[in-house]
C-alpha cells in the first residue's frame, strides 16, 4: 500500500475496545506481529478468552494479512469468524474483549517499539481508572456502531449486557451473542422491541459489556439477532422519510379547536392515536405510549395533522 506520490502507508491497530482501547500499535512493513496471552509476544492480551498464541498480522508487499493460530474462542473481522483474511483500512478485528480497527497513520516513518508499549501501558492505566472492575468490554459508539458491535457479539456468542449511554440509558440483554430484551431508563412500558429499535440508532455514547443478569423478564424478544437489526434499520430509514413532515418530539400536539374534520372518517388505529394526542400532548407522548411501532404511529400523526385532526403548537 503506497500513496500516489509513492512514500509507503503506514497503518496501525487502534483499541477501540478492550485493556488498551485509545492506544495504537504501529505495522511494520516486513514484519509478523503475534497476539495472545503469552507474555514474550508482540502483543500481549492478559484474559481469560485470548489463547497463548491467539493470532498473528502479517503486513508484507502492501498488503496486510490476519490468521488465527487455532485459538479456542476464535479470531472475528467484521463480525465474521476467520482462520484467514485480507485486511483493509477501517476493518474491525475482535480478540477476546479487545476490538482493534485497522487505521491509516499517514506516511511510514521508524516505530520505537518501547515508545509503542510504554504509550499502550498508558492508555491501560487511563482505562482501568475509569472502567469499573464489573465490565468487560468498553468503548464508544463513535468508534463502532451498534449494529457492527452487536454483530460482533452475536458471532462470538457473548453472554451479558450491553449499556449504552448517551442522554438515555439503554441495556440489550445478550445470551450467547442473541438478543433477548432490551430497554431504555428502567421504562419497561415500551416494551423491548421498540427499545432496541431506538438504542440501534443511537450513534453517540458510550457502551459497556457487563455480565450477565440473572433478572427475568415475562416477554423476551424471540426473532435472530440479524433479523432484529434488519427491522430496527429499516425502521430507522422510514422513520427519517417521515421525519421533515414530523414536529420535534416536545412540541405541543393538541386536537384542532373547533373539530370539524368528521370522526367517522378515522378508523379505530387513528382514533386510538387521536387519544394518544389528547392524553400525552406531545409527539415523545403519543410514541412512548402507543402499542404500535414508531414508524407507524408516527405515520398515523402525520396522517392526523394533514387531515387537520391534530395540530403542532
Amino acid at each position: 500500500m503506497s500513496t500516489p506520490g509513492g512514500t509507503a502507508k503506514s497503518f496501525a491497530l487502534k483499541f477501540i475496545s478492550g485493556k488498551y482501547q485509545g492506544g495504537e500499535f504501529p505495522l511494520k512493513a516486513n514484519k509478523q506481529i503475534v497476539v495472545g496471552r503469552s507474555s514474550e509476544l508482540d502483543m500481549v492480551l492478559v484474559e481469560d478468552m485470548v489463547s497463548r498464541k491467539h493470532a498473528k498480522i502479517l503486513f508484507s508487499d502492501g498488503a496486510i494479512t490476519i490468521e488465527d493460530l487455532g485459538s479456542t474462542n476464535g479470531t472475528f473481522v467484521n463480525g465474521e469468524k476467520v482462520k484467514q483474511a485480507k485486511l483493509k483500512e477501517g476493518d474491525r478485528i475482535l480478540i477476546g474483549t479487545s476490538i482493534l480497527k485497522l487505521v491509516h497513520q499517514g506516511a511510514e516513518s521508524a516505530v520505537d517499539e518501547s515508545v509503542v508499549k510504554q504509550k499502550l501501558e498508558e492508555a491501560a492505566a487511563a482505562q482501568a481508572a475509569r472502567t469499573t472492575k464489573a465490565s468487560s468490554m468498553t468503548g464508544k459508539i463513535e468508534e463502532i456502531p451498534l449494529p457492527d458491535l452487536l454483530q460482533l457479539f452475536h458471532t462470538s456468542k457473548k453472554n451479558g449486557v450491553l449499556v449504552v449511554n448517551n442522554a438515555h440509558e439503554g441495556r440489550i440483554y445478550l445470551r450467547q451473542g442473541r438478543v433477548y430484551y432490551a430497554v431504555i431508563d428502567d421504562n419497561h412500558n415500551l416494551g423491548p422491541q421498540k427499545s432496541f429499535n431506538r438504542i440501534v440508532t443511537w450513534e453517540e455514547g458510550d457502551f459497556e459489556l457487563r455480565p450477565a443478569d440473572s433478572q427475568e423478564f415475562m416477554v423476551e424478544l424471540d426473532s435472530s439477532t440479524e433479523a432484529l437489526l434488519m427491522d430496527a434499520l429499516r425502521q430507522l430509514d422510514e422513520f427519517k422519510r417521515l421525519q421533515p413532515n414530523l414536529p420535534p418530539m416536545a412540541t405541543a400536539l393538541r386536537i384542532a379547536q373547533p373539530l370539524t374534520a368528521p370522526l367517522k372518517e378515522l378508523t379505530p388505529e387513528h382514533l386510538d392515536v387521536l387519544q394518544l394526542v389528547h392524553n400525552h400532548g406531545s409527539l415523545g407522548g403519543v410514541l412512548d405510549h402507543s402499542d404500535g411501532d414508531d414508524v407507524l404511529t408516527a405515520e398515523t400523526v402525520v396522517q392526523l395533522m394533514k387531515r387537520d385532526y391534530v395540530r403542532a403548537e
